[in-house]
């Protein structure tokens, strides 16, 4: 006996199956198909289910504001021009409120106080240059009453309809009329926030509580000895001095709040960017589409037949490649502009030469499946080649296939917007924009108001994110052999 080694006894050695016969059993386990497996895998890469969220977010969003904005792509307003961006329900929390802080002399200060826009002093300071105090002020202004009061005109009718709404309501919309002739600057004369009596400089005169000192314009047939209105054109047209923010309330039926703000040209940008990114999606979306179909074919004849008809058409392939995207662009839109339109330059420009990749990818493909032993052995029992080609070598390759198209999108989405941001093409209308056309126009405006680029930026930035990681995820679920090449 071995003392390295425990004394078993022999009641514990019992044969395996002594009595039974050994056969194959069945899989107790249910079966899988390949986009089932394929969605198993796909769910397991947690950054592409990510994008995948945040891509049916954004469409979400492309689709539904326009249902539940209150405004349209068409609105605009030029006396709220690059407004900042004010929520309704956390306005009151003192964030994003329509407001900024600004650091103003006393006579920008003056201005403000007259127009109501002032939230908050945050300081008072002074600062003395060459022997001479200048007194600052840092202020929390709101951009929605920064508009103050304004001239207006109006016909009989529209002076009369917004009396009976005063008479309704008991809202005022008319103020006095302020006299011009005790304006000091005459370029301040046709600003209606200047009511008050100031110098030359434009400092506000302060009466003995501190208060402006107004300078209206009266008029003894009124009630109130104020005079509200000038008449013009026989009295067909009346000129009035409204408090805009009021206006705004009265015309529209709602208080002015953006949610993004507005643009250089008073338009909503959260109407504007979700017509611009239905255009941005629809357009990659159509274009995918085309190419994908015109790649796959011209591929699959490439790879599939090879020899001199794969030269041909690899050179004829390899001269479209070879012309420049915006040369293409630029002498289509010369050419045919005006028949087919920007956007139908745009769009067969992307067709012109977009589905160059995908052909190669299906040519690639193709080279790689046709010599497998199935598709022999299909050919052997006498498939004819459009069979062999749609049946037995194109499934095999359609998860390659798809994958490059679905990362076309962000390319062309991007090719779109970089167009448009270097001017090479303008869709900046009132019924159609796009994402790159709202970063050209906000460019100028980046220091001063950044809010009229950000939220573009942001958009295309998770766009583009988005469909790079959901099509890295799409690679790595449909054909796991190619998993992580593009890492």
């Amino acid at each position: 006996m071995n003392n390295n080694f425990p004394d078993f006894p022999d009641e514990k050695f019992v044969f395996v199956q002594q009595d039974e016969s050994i056969q194959d059993t069945a899989f107790q386990t249910e079966q899988v198909g390949y986009f089932r497996d394929a969605m198993r895998r796909f769910k397991k890469n947690k950054s592409s289910v990510a994008a995948a969220v945040i891509i049916v977010l954004l469409i979400l969003f492309a689709l539904l504001t326009p249902i539940f904005s209150t405004y349209d792509m068409g609105f605009t307003d030029s006396y709220y021009t690059f407004t900042r961006p004010k929520c309704t329900l956390l306005s009151g929390l003192g964030i994003w409120d329509g407001s900024n802080v600004r650091t103003v002399n006393q006579q920008t200060y003056d201005y403000y106080e007259a127009a109501g826009a002032i939230i908050e002093v945050k300081d008072v300071y002074e600062v003395t240059d060459s022997g001479r105090k200048t007194t600052y002020y840092d202020v929390k202004l709101d951009d929605y009453l920064s508009v103050g009061y304004e001239y207006i005109n109006l016909t009989k009718q529209e002076y009369e309809a917004a009396l009976e709404y005063e008479k309704e309501t008991g809202d005022q919309l008319f103020y006095p009329m302020v006299d011009l002739n005790k304006v000091q600057q005459e370029a301040n004369k046709n600003d209606a926030n200047y009511w008050y009596e100031h110098n030359q400089k434009g400092v506000a005169a302060r009466d003995g509580s501190g208060g402006l000192v107004p300078i209206y314009k009266t008029d003894e047939n009124s009630e109130d000895g104020l005079s509200y209105y000038t008449m013009k054109m026989n009295g067909n047209q009346y000129q009035v001095r409204v408090y805009y923010y009021d206006w705004f309330t009265y015309k529209n039926g709602h208080e002015p709040a953006f949610l993004f703000g507005t643009d250089y040209m008073g338009h909503d940008i959260l109407a504007r960017l979700a017509s611009g990114a239905r255009f941005s999606l629809m357009l990659s979306v159509i274009v995918s589409a085309i190419n994908f179909i015109i790649g796959t074919v011209y591929g699959a004849v490439e790879g599939y037949y090879g020899g001199k008809l794969d030269l041909v058409m690899e050179r004829i392939a390899d001269v479209l490649y070879s012309v420049p995207y915006m040369v293409l662009f630029s002498l289509l839109q010369l050419r045919w502009g005006k028949e087919i339109g920007v956007v139908g330059a745009l769009l067969l420009a992307f067709v012109l030469t977009g589905w160059i990749d995908v052909a190669s990818t299906v040519r690639s493909q193709f080279y790689r499946f046709k010599g497998q032993e199935y598709v022999l052995a299909a050919r052997t029992l006498g498939a004819k080649d459009s069979r062999l080609i749609a049946r037995h070598i194109l499934p095999n390759a359609l998860g390659t296939i798809v994958t490059a198209c679905v990362l076309m999108v962000p390319g062309v989405i991007f090719t779109e917007s970089s167009l448009s941001y270097l001017g090479v093409l303008n869709l900046d209308s009132s019924t159609l924009t796009s994402v790159g056309t709202m970063l050209s126009n906000a460019q100028s405006a980046l220091a001063t108001y950044p809010h009229a680029i950000f939220f573009p930026a942001m958009f295309i930035s998770l766009m583009m994110i988005s469909f790079n990681l959901f099509g890295n995820g799409l690679r790595d679920a449909l054909n796991p052999t190619l998993r992580g090449a593009g890492d």
